[in-house]
């Protein structure tokens, strides 16, 4: 174990119970101890039901959440999420859940990012005329363990309804809102806590996240190492010409300029014809 951070203080700055998943992986990875803050608002930075628009882009976004977190405790060590969801950016029509985790130290000036974009989502919203296409909404997204946000239009936040995640209500706050309108809306809640995808994303992020945190500059020993950029041009098995697979990844310092090329990250030399523009136009 890295003993930088060996018992250190560590704030989470989450308001939907993220502590659950990233508080395991921090504290057995670095051992530091982490703790979070009661009622905390990050809902003031943006909410995805859209009553609070997020404006700012989600890396300022996490910095703002750490920089109150650390206000607020005197912890130099703050980490939060931020999610983003919406059309996967190289698959069309297949929805995509990219989560952003930001770890600062606040003594040593560091900031250290880990992001992904997953297409395991249950991200989804459809307009609804009848209690059987809301049934069949809630089956496709998982619920109730998922829960479900109503209201009676896309972009109206009047009378709507959110967390959702006990049938009888769904089914009387449906029933309750069809009486005054011919049509509702009915989404997926992303809220991480009521969202069992969205959570377990965020796990498998924190894993990543405490790696690089682990992984020291070969030149001035900071931690956080890692991808800084990726080169495309991995060449296809059959042709031999470039894809736009990764060939090359490179590796920089977030503390100094060092900077390391390293070839073939996933272990391929060659991409599979199918990856192609040339042999699978």
């Amino acid at each position: 174990m890295h003993q930088r951070y060996k018992n250190l203080e560590l704030v989470i700055a989450t308001k939907h119970k993220k502590e659950a998943v990233l508080a395991p992986v921090f504290v057995s990875k670095l051992g530091v101890n982490c703790r979070t803050i009661e009622n905390f608002d990050t809902d003031q930075f943006g909410t995805f039901s859209g009553e609070v628009e997020r404006l700012d882009p989600p890396l300022e976004a996490a910095r703002k959440k750490n920089r109150l977190a650390h206000e607020m405790t005197g912890c130099a060590l703050a980490v939060s999420s931020e999610g983003s969801f919406g059309q996967h950016p190289h698959l069309f029509f297949v929805p995509g859940n990219e989560e952003l985790l930001l770890f600062s130290d606040f003594e040593n000036g560091l900031e250290i990012v880990e992001k992904s974009i997953v297409t395991e989502t249950n991200f989804a919203g459809q307009c609804i005329h009848s209690w059987k296409e809301a049934v069949a909404f809630a089956e496709k997204i998982g619920f109730p363990e998922s829960a479900i946000i109503l209201r009676k239009s896309e972009s109206s936040h009047e009378d709507i309804v959110k967390g959702i995640t006990d049938p009888k209500q769904f089914q009387e706050a449906f029933k309750n809102q069809l009486k005054n309108h011919q049509e509702l809306w009915l989404e997926t809640d992303m809220l991480a806590h009521l969202n069992p995808q969205r959570m377990a994303h965020i796990g498998a992020l924190g894993k990543k996240l405490s790696e690089r945190i682990l992984s020291a500059c070969p030149s001035c020993q900071s931690p956080g190492f890692g991808p800084v950029k990726n080169i495309a041009g991995l060449p296809c098995q059959w042709c031999s010409r470039p894809t736009r697979s990764i060939k090359t990844q490179v590796w920089g310092c977030v503390k100094c300029d060092h900077q390391e090329e390293k070839k073939h990250p996933n272990k391929k030399e060659f991409e599979d014809p199918m990856y192609c523009d040339f042999c699978n136009p």
